[in-house]
């Protein structure tokens, strides 16, 4: 397909003066910013083991060449050499890595399952339980919380010989996509560290861009996965409601929030998926994991895939040329390579009325049931959230429920012609990290802390699977990622079409960075 060119857009050189980029970096626009995938060289100063990928590490661990201690070691290592720097996993727990493999057998009962881990380090984000780790959720009340049991999923990441060495950074209760909060402080991106590396999974974001982990656990509502795996040049997949077990929970019903795996290639994100997946009783919506693993799905993928464009989504949100360049390069590259690019997309009616209700009855039906003693330490764009949830009428709860219906259905048959549908991850790129949010995009202002995540509503209310994967870089440096929200229950073909695209733009076995700024 041939894009239409888009009129002329730029940074600002005041938000240029608020990223510290004057004078060490030419503002650039246009096609000059869709540099790929190898186009930026950065520099690694960590142990050759925590360069490796998920995929290849665990393949050594299973032959014996290396150990779950030496890996350990390495991530630690790693660990002291930049955190401090970025602050992704504020919470450590080498003593309790340490103890779980005094009597860790690299071939135990799950050894023959295709996610098996083999005593692979990994990281979970603060607001999962991890038992005997204190889990703050980013809030005051929580500070010192200490919980005697784990989330489900946790369960399974170490029965399935995941190793946790920390819990990354979030927003308070994970509201925002700029990674903050009073307790555990200000998470920075490692490719600018004057920039937001976004939310509200951006400690797991920033943790497998530094090289900390090869494997990162996050959660998504409104693009908590996708937005920071964007920023930092990750992968980041919001699966299926249901396709990760999740809990224990007072609304085990619910659908909106979703956990999900998280890498630095889409081979590795497969892997993960596969030892996150499958059906657990005490979770009412689980589902049981396919019987093809993900990873098969991506080895086997080739470039013949069937993409959908559309740069706005029929004008839900504005995009700067800063992010739009590098995603019609990646488009371009994805259609040499053998794939097809069309522009369409689903006519879309009250995404955003049905997503904000669905969202704020989310918190208010969650965080906004936690003691008077929680909440009054709330910072005030959760607690507008959470009584924009209280307040909603009868009749806007049942259009919601009826409007995701509508949506859902559209998206079926859209998908009918297409293996998915691509559209941006966020309309701007990474902000200072000073700003909660963008006040603007390209000119058009932004009334509220979510306003500004409008490309994330759709996966969420439809419950179909989505990822962001690193597509290019902007013209400051900084990472672009692509969305691609799938078919229900699809994160087979999904992964398929990711791999597609990150072999098409060069992202593939991406390397871990020192931090820069």
């Amino acid at each position: 397909m041939r894009f239409s060119h888009a009129p002329e857009r730029f940074f600002s050189r005041a938000a240029a003066i608020r990223l510290g980029l004057t004078g060490r970096a030419r503002l650039v626009s246009g096609a000059e910013n869709a540099t790929n995938g190898n186009a930026m060289t950065s520099s690694y100063s960590g142990p050759d083991l925590c360069r490796q990928t998920a995929f290849e590490t665990v393949a050594e661990l299973k032959s014996g060449k290396v150990t779950p201690n030496e890996l350990l070691d390495a991530c630690f290592e790693r660990m002291g050499q930049v955190d401090d720097a970025v602050n992704a996993i504020p919470t450590k727990c080498l003593e309790r890595a340490r103890d779980r493999l005094a009597g860790f057998a690299p071939h135990g009962s799950n050894s023959g399952a295709a996610g098996w881990l083999a005593g692979l380090p990994v990281a979970i984000k603060d607001l999962t339980a991890v038992s005997g780790v204190r889990s703050t959720w980013g809030t005051p009340a929580l500070a010192d919380f200490v919980p005697d049991f784990s989330d489900y999923c946790v369960e399974r990441i170490e029965d399935m010989g995941g190793v946790v060495v920390g819990k990354s950074n979030t927003p308070e209760m994970g509201a925002g996509a700029n990674t903050f909060n009073e307790v555990l402080g200000t998470t920075r991106n490692p490719w600018n560290v004057a920039c937001n590396a976004g939310g509200s999974s951006g400690g797991s974001a920033v943790a497998l861009a530094t090289g900390q982990v090869w494997l990162a656990h996050g959660s998504d509502l409104a693009g908590s996965l996708r937005t920071p795996a964007a920023y930092c040049g990750v992968v980041g997949l919001r699966p299926t409601p249901g396709r990760i077990t999740h809990g224990p929970s007072d609304v085990p019903f619910a659908t909106e929030g979703v956990q999900g795996p998280m890498a630095r290639t889409v081979l590795d994100t497969a892997l993960f998926l596969d030892a996150m997946s499958g059906f657990d009783p005490r979770d009412p919506i689980s589902i049981e994991a396919p019987a093809d693993s993900f990873q098969s799905a991506v080895l086997r993928a080739d470039q013949k895939v069937r993409v959908a464009w559309s740069e706005d989504l029929n004008g839900l949100a504005p995009v700067e040329a800063n992010v739009i360049d590098p995603l019609k390069a990646a488009l371009t590259a994805l259609e040499k390579s053998g794939g097809t690019v069309e522009e369409a997309c689903p006519d879309l009616p009250d995404l955003v009325d049905t997503y904000v209700t669905l969202r704020a009855m989310a918190w208010a039906s969650g965080p906004g049931r936690l003691p008077a003693a929680v909440q009054e330490h709330f910072k005030q764009t959760l607690a507008w959230n959470i009584d924009l949830g209280r307040k909603l009428t009868p009749d806007q709860i049942y259009d919601a429920l009826r409007g995701r219906g509508v949506l859902f259905r559209k998206m079926l048959d859209f998908l009918g012609n297409y293996d998915v549908l691509a559209c941006p991850i966020v309309g701007i790129s990474p902000t200072p990290v000073e700003m909660e949010y963008p006040t603007e995009v390209n000119g058009q202002p932004v009334g509220d802390y979510v306003e500004w995540l409008r490309f994330s509503f759709l996966s969420t209310t439809t419950a179909l699977p989505s990822i962001s994967v690193p597509a290019g870089f902007d013209g400051n440096g900084m990472p672009v990622g692509l969305q691609l929200i799938g078919p229900p229950r699809g994160e087979a073909r999904l992964l398929a079409v990711a791999a597609a695209v990150e072999r098409a733009v060069g992202f593939a076995g991406q390397a871990p960075i020192d931090p820069k700024g």
